[in-house]
């Protein structure tokens, strides 16, 4: 029997002020053991009597179920609360140069569904954005028709489409830039195209953005880190104080057109020596090791301009050595006398699931 994945593009009803966002978002970081009300009032410096009235709102509404009681230190048990993971929806879309993924998250970001792809990025706008379309629909039919899509409850309603791309772009406007190897690309209205073909709102970033924002909102995570991204491109997204560092043309983290030699090999930004050709080009020869040692030396200058906690390693190409170029990255931050510790820490759903934040995380307040 088909289920019914919610009413295209609609927004969830509680989500009305600050205040119930703050709420949704501890109870979204308490996980399954859930959270009382007088904790939530606590955390949030609300009122009892306010997060008793946000709370119900939020039951009633879907977003929000008892998880039990537990023992409290004077009268009667708390009741503990939890966020329902199925109370919606959201579409992650990664558009790499040569891939289609596509995934749908709960309101945990968890994965209920996904489908991959070979694509062209240069194929032109049309058919690729065509592609995007009949997956993301192929993905909610395939999620309605089995059992996964109500995990943990009712199913809620697709909220929207996150979609990361290469850059340069204006998350802003949510169009591309002149896209590495692929200028075609530039001005093209990606996220006003998308929003008209599904019916759904869509939110456009570069993909290391996206990938930098679902880390960022892992319980633990690191208040200010870089992930870099090394796959068909290189690039980075920054999280300073605990918040994506875009900057206002979205130009921020372009880590791969650093020029690190001068009058080096052309690049296809229009410059020379730029630190993406390089790695590239160690990794086309085989030489992880040089790939590393390049990687490194970017991460080191990110570590010395930002003074980042931590650098957070992805992408393909290092999910395929991830030992290789963990060691080569801490080996040359060692060799500077720079602490910041190195870690790989995404997994090849990375980018598609910091693409479903996009549309969740504004639910969260984030």
């Amino acid at each position: 029997m088909k289920k019914d994945l919610g009413p295209a593009g609609a927004n969830l009803p509680a989500l009305r002020s600050h205040n119930a966002a703050l709420v949704l978002d501890l109870l979204r970081t308490a996980g399954e053991p859930g959270i009382s009300r007088l904790e939530l009032a606590d955390r949030t410096g609300l009122t009892p009597q306010a997060v008793s009235k946000i709370t119900a709102r939020l039951r009633a509404e879907g977003l929000v179920a008892e998880a039990g009681r537990r023992a409290s230190t004077g009268g009667k048990p708390r009741t503990v609360l939890r966020l329902v993971p199925s109370a919606g929806y959201a579409v992650g879309v990664h558009l790499d140069r040569d891939e289609l993924t596509v995934l749908l998250a709960d309101l945990t970001g968890a994965t209920v569904a996904e489908r991959r792809r070979p694509l062209d990025l240069g194929s032109g706008a049309g058919p690729v954005l065509g592609a995007v379309e009949s997956e993301v629909r192929a993905l909610l039919d395939r999620a309605a028709d089995t059992d996964g899509a109500e995990a943990g409850g009712a199913p809620g309603a697709v909220v929207g489409v996150g979609v990361a791309m290469p850059g340069p772009l204006d998350h802003r406007a949510g169009v591309p830039g002149r896209v590495t190897g692929f200028p075609a690309w530039d001005g093209h209205p990606v996220r006003d195209e998308l929003a008209r073909r599904l019916g759904l709102p869509v939110v456009l970033d570069k993909d290391t953005n996206a990938a930098a924002l679902g880390l960022a909102l892992r319980p633990a995570a690191p208040g200010s880190f870089a992930y870099v991204h090394l796959g068909t491109g290189l690039g980075a997204g920054l999280v300073l104080g605990g918040a994506p560092l875009r900057g206002d043309r979205t130009g921020a983290g372009e880590l791969g057109h650093q020029t690190v030699q001068l009058d080096g090999p052309p690049c296809g930004c229009g410059g020379r020596g730029c630190l993406e050709v390089l790695c590239l080009a160690a990794v086309a020869r085989g030489d992880l090791g040089e790939a590393a040692r390049i990687l490194g030396t970017g991460a080191a200058n990110l570590v010395r301009l930002l003074d980042i906690d931590q650098v957070l390693l992805g992408g393909r190409v290092v999910l395929a050595a991830p030992e290789v170029f963990a060691d080569g990255v801490r080996a040359v931050l060692a060799g500077l006398g720079l602490p910041a510790p190195v870690a790989v820490a995404a997994g090849p759903r990375a980018v598609a699931e910091g693409a479903a934040w996009l549309i969740l995380g504004p639910i969260f307040g984030q």
